[in-house]
């Protein structure tokens, strides 16, 4: 089934439905395409074109790989950042115990391509969803589904829309991450509040809690560290207090891509409980990485001897007007590049089958289709160049892009990424 719905995406016609790639391409499928392996600079595609880095993905996969190993956590990265099923794949053949997903709709991509693990990283009380994801678990005895539930109401709604359904929906109770922060149980004994009800509904199943450290109010290493003992503890006390009695497993979870050392650190201190405990890690952003938030952010910055990610994304645009010494617009513009956290940062300039560094050129904002460059006396840029910018943002990459080329060192295109947004 999986490899039937993968290969199903090599014979998805090219057309003209997918950016920037070749023209003369249109009337083969995505397989035939990607078996001819053109070069991104010389065989026909047009910019802006986004590409991907085989060299630099297949790295960012092993180094978190070998992270969660090294520090005994179980992974599940969240697909959100790429909504793209050929890399799940490839997370999950890497080691990944399966995927987070956000929201019903991520959750069916997964399911459509076989996932058969989905940790959901929301409260689920959308009444048809919930349906449908238990009509999932009486199709499939091997689909394992967690979600979040962070309200006692959430809870009422979610035995009702499960109303007849042969096997409950494992949960796991939010805490959140203080006054102010995102979604979660605010304190201690609310969160108790909640298990409660779990615990009266014949429909749900809680297996353990959970949260995001990512939203810990003004986050520093104390702060993080702080709230992190304070998810354990948790933990700690609903076993205690027998709420996990016949489990054979009890999942405790956080981790995004700005504090996984953090996570890892604190996860090393968990006690033994009265099952073996899941240590679930869900960072995302890693598997392209960044050239600005994420790099700035990563906790391989602190931890530079655990390893380390590569920027994996490269927007090729062109410089289409040059108006003064002074500026210079090129074609891609708030429709193909991230720019929710960072503008773009010009990083190479490619003239004559030449590449060298963009010396003296800033991206200063984004039109819709333009890039606003100012140039120094040091920048030697022409009309016509082709300008490779690094992006800020994994999640807002991906989205922008429903087919994206992965492209060797030498520009060799030797695969494509579908998207599902």
């Amino acid at each position: 089934m999986v490899l039937d719905a993968l290969a199903r995406l090599a014979e998805e016609p090219v057309g003209h439905c997918f950016k920037g790639l070749p023209p003369d391409a249109a009337d083969v499928t995505v397989g035939e395409l990607a078996a001819q392996r053109r070069n991104l600079f010389t065989d026909g595609f047009t910019t802006p074109v986004l590409a991907l880095s085989a060299e630099r993905l297949e790295h960012n996969l092993a180094a978190l790989e070998t992270y969660a190993e090294r520090h005994g956590l179980a992974f599940a990265p969240h697909g959100k950042t790429s909504m793209a099923p050929q890399l799940f794949h490839r997370q999950i053949e890497r080691g990944a115990w399966g995927v987070t997903l956000a929201v019903p709709h991520q959750v069916r991509v997964a399911r459509e391509f076989g996932v058969e693990r989905v940790f959901l990283a929301n409260e689920l009380v959308d009444a048809a969803a919930l349906r449908w994801v238990a009509a999932e678990q009486d199709a499939d005895p091997a689909f394992r589904f967690v979600c979040y539930v962070d309200s006692v109401r959430g809870v009422e709604l979610m035995e009702a829309a499960l109303d007849g359904a042969s096997r409950p929906v494992d949960v796991v109770v939010e805490l959140a991450a203080g006054e102010g922060a995102r979604t979660g149980v605010r304190t201690e004994a609310e969160c108790a509040a909640v298990a409660d009800a779990v615990a009266g509904a014949r429909a749900l199943r809680l297996v353990g809690v959970a949260g995001y450290e990512g939203e810990v109010p003004q986050a520093d290493p104390e702060r993080v560290r702080a709230w992190l003992r304070r998810l354990v503890a948790l933990a700690v006390d609903f076993d205690k207090a027998g709420r996990f009695a016949a489990l054979d497993e009890i999942v405790v979870s956080a981790g995004g891509s700005a504090w996984f050392d953090a996570v890892a650190d604190v996860f090393a201190e968990v006690p033994e409980l009265s099952a073996p405990v899941l240590k679930l890690l869900r960072s995302g952003a890693y598997v392209s990485h960044d050239d600005g938030h994420y790099q700035r952010l990563t906790p391989f910055n602190r931890v530079p001897g655990e390893g380390g990610l590569e920027p994996a994304f490269r927007l090729w645009t062109q410089v289409v007007s040059r108006p003064s010494a002074e500026q210079a617009f090129t074609n891609a513009g708030k429709r193909d590049a991230a720019y929710d956290l960072d503008l773009p940062v010009a990083r190479v300039v490619r003239r004559d089958g030449a590449e060298r560094p963009a010396t003296g050129i800033e991206v200063t904002a984004l039109s819709d289709q333009h890039a606003w460059l100012r140039t120094s006396s040091e920048a030697d840029l022409e009309v016509g160049d082709w300008v490779g910018l690094g992006l800020s943002h994994p999640c807002t990459s991906f989205d922008k892009w429903a087919l994206i080329p992965v492209a060797e060192a030498d520009g060799t295109v030797v695969d494509y990424i579908r998207t599902f947004f």
